[in-house]
């Protein structure tokens, strides 16, 4: 890999040009260059190769599999029908394992070789959708409630933060000139970065906005969050949370998952002054020495939350007012039909691990056909005004906008292509999430994926065997420490350790505003099933009301969790269960 470090890779890139076109070019290999890997990152893409077959291919002498994962930059996660089928036609031409939805409402394609990668940004950028700012040590793809069309003051959400979005995009033409084939005019290469800079971001940024009473966007992993505050249907601004994230490092107490804290609430119209402020706090503060210690919550720590309020109302040019009362119930989503203000129809339909293919097993002993499925749905709602495909941060999706008189034939193509599991998925099944993993992501140690189902089944049969098979646990997998799943988040997570060993945590709450803690160190199956046995069998007789599972594991003392709440909540936390 490269010498150089990644904050040397930015300043020296002409503007994440690098030598992207002459890496492109070259026939002798199908990855890039060492440097232009990082540069890639900010065009949307990530250059990866096969584990399963890395040591077959280097007995025989061949380099690794080379690939590529492009992401989309898709707000809120919202497409249309019509973009949906380009997007699938993409994925059947140019990528493997179809499309997979992300926790942060983005498209990933997969297994995209070198050769392909140009045509297939071109492809994307051909439907209206661009991959910008995807990746990389910038602002990604901004995360909102995922269903804004129940109301209007839903849809006003959407929109700020689909501006908040395009505000913060880089100003480069970089990607323009080297995926789109745009000219290179006088000044490409030193263009202006009013947010960013010569050096970007220190690390990764992670937005997302809220509507209680759900929390699925998991605002407290975000760097910035936005809770919408909402009375009698009318939008009166936002309460700001800073200082999410979910990534670690294992053996390093220097890194850590933090919950958000909650600063003060913003009217709309300063929604953007906010968070461009924020973005350039972090910019100009941020760890450029260490870069496990560079996101947002690490600048937090190190200086003090009411060190960088102060900041960010300085750049903003105002003072925040003090948040307003909230309460979430859960971070889950709402399966089934729910009816909007305007009488159009959202149907959420649950996705296994995000993963949109035809004949995968679902864990449930059934072939599904759901990227079939779902391209049918989508040429029937093709041309009707409204209608929309909507992703969810739990990987699932939502066909939003459905005319009264399309319902039954939707419902129709639900069930004949095995798109109604969340109908007979259990709870666990339904809330379960999990990473990529094995066999692309560099960083996995272990399955998360293509291990979910299995595991899946196994906690449903202790729950079974403990007569409570219907309790509503958020589970969750990662591959590795870095928590692209959100596992710190999770009532029940594994973290991968090694192949088939994982970091048991426990304790989270339903509604996203705890972290869990570790239980169980480096363990396999067997021991984890073992652990949690016992677990379930006291929550089934001593559990209090529709008390959750992290909380009876919390009330009980089975897990002492650190930073239990964000700071600045000004309400009792509520205590519901999934509705």
């Amino acid at each position: 890999m490269s010498a150089h470090s990644v904050e040397d890779i930015k300043q020296s890139s002409a503007r994440l040009r690098g030598t992207l076109l002459e890496s492109l070019a070259n026939p002798v290999t199908g990855a890039l260059n060492d440097d232009d890997q990082t540069l890639i990152k900010y065009h949307g893409s990530y250059q990866q190769d096969d584990r399963d077959v890395r040591e077959e291919r280097r007995q025989a002498l061949l380099e690794p599999a080379y690939s590529f994962m492009i992401r989309t930059r898709t707000p809120g996660g919202v497409v249309s029908p019509e973009q949906w089928l380009k997007l699938d036609g993409i994925a059947t031409r140019y990528a493997e394992r179809g499309l997979r939805v992300t926790t942060r409402q983005a498209f990933q394609f997969h297994g995209v070789i070198k050769t392909e990668l140009k045509p297939t940004m071109q492809a994307i950028n051909a439907t209206l959708i661009d991959t910008l700012a995807a990746c990389g040590d910038v602002n990604r793809n901004v995360a909102v409630a995922a269903n804004p069309q129940l109301s209007a003051s839903h849809a006003a959400v959407f929109a700020q933060a689909a501006a908040l979005s395009e505000h913060l995009l880089p100003n480069t033409r970089a990607y323009y000139e080297i995926w789109l084939d745009e000219e290179r005019i006088a000044g490409s290469g030193s263009e202006d970065e009013p947010i960013y800079g010569k050096a970007y971001l220190p690390r990764k940024f992670k937005i997302g906005f809220a509507i209680p009473p759900y929390n699925d966007v998991d605002v407290f992993a975000q760097d910035l969050g936005y809770i919408a505050i909402i009375e009698d249907g009318e939008l009166l601004g936002y309460n700001v949370t800073v200082g999410g994230g979910m990534g670690a490092t294992h053996g390093d107490a220097e890194t850590y998952p933090r919950v958000a804290d909650v600063i003060g609430f913003v009217a709309p119209g300063q929604v953007i002054a906010v968070g461009e402020a924020v973005v350039t706090a972090q910019r100009d503060f941020g760890n450029r020495e260490v870069r496990k210690r560079a996101r947002l919550k690490y600048t937090i720590d190190d200086r003090g939350l009411d060190w960088f309020k102060s900041e960010v109302e300085r750049r903003a040019g105002f003072s925040l007012q003090p948040a307003r009362p909230f309460a979430f119930r859960h971070n889950g989503d709402r399966f089934g039909w729910v009816e909007g203000d305007d009488g159009r129809a959202h149907l959420t339909l649950r996705i296994p691990a995000g993963r949109i293919v035809d004949g995968a097993l679902d864990g449930l002993g059934a072939a599904v056909t759901h990227l079939s499925g779902l391209r049918e749905i989508a040429q029937l709602l093709s041309g009707h005004d409204g209608a929309e495909f909507r992703m969810t941060p739990n990987q699932n999706l939502v066909i939003a906008g459905v005319p009264a008189d399309l319902r039954a034939q939707v419902d129709a193509l639900v069930a004949r292509h095995g798109l109604d599991g969340y109908i007979q998925a259990s709870p666990v099944r339904r809330n379960a999430l999990a990473c990529v993993a094995l066999p692309t992501c560099g960083l996995a140690m272990a399955e998360a994926e293509r291990y979910l189902p299995d595991f899946v089944g196994e906690v449903e049969k202790l729950l079974a065997r403990h007569a409570i098979p219907d309790a509503a646990i958020n589970l969750r997998i990662s591959g590795c420490p870095n928590g692209c799943s959100r596992p710190y988040l999770g009532e029940i997570a594994l973290v991968g350790k090694a192949p088939g060993r994982y970091n048991l945590m426990l304790g989270a709450d339903h509604r996203g505003q705890r972290l869990n803690t570790l239980y169980r160190e480096n363990i396999a199956e067997p021991e984890i099933l073992a652990a949690l046995d016992p677990l379930f069998a006291g929550y089934a007789s001593e559990r209090i009301g529709d008390e959750g599972f992290g909380d009876y594991l919390v009330r009980s003392e089975v897990v002492s969790v650190p930073y239990p709440t964000p700071t600045g909540i000004p309400v009792v936390l509520v205590t519901e269960a999934h509705a």
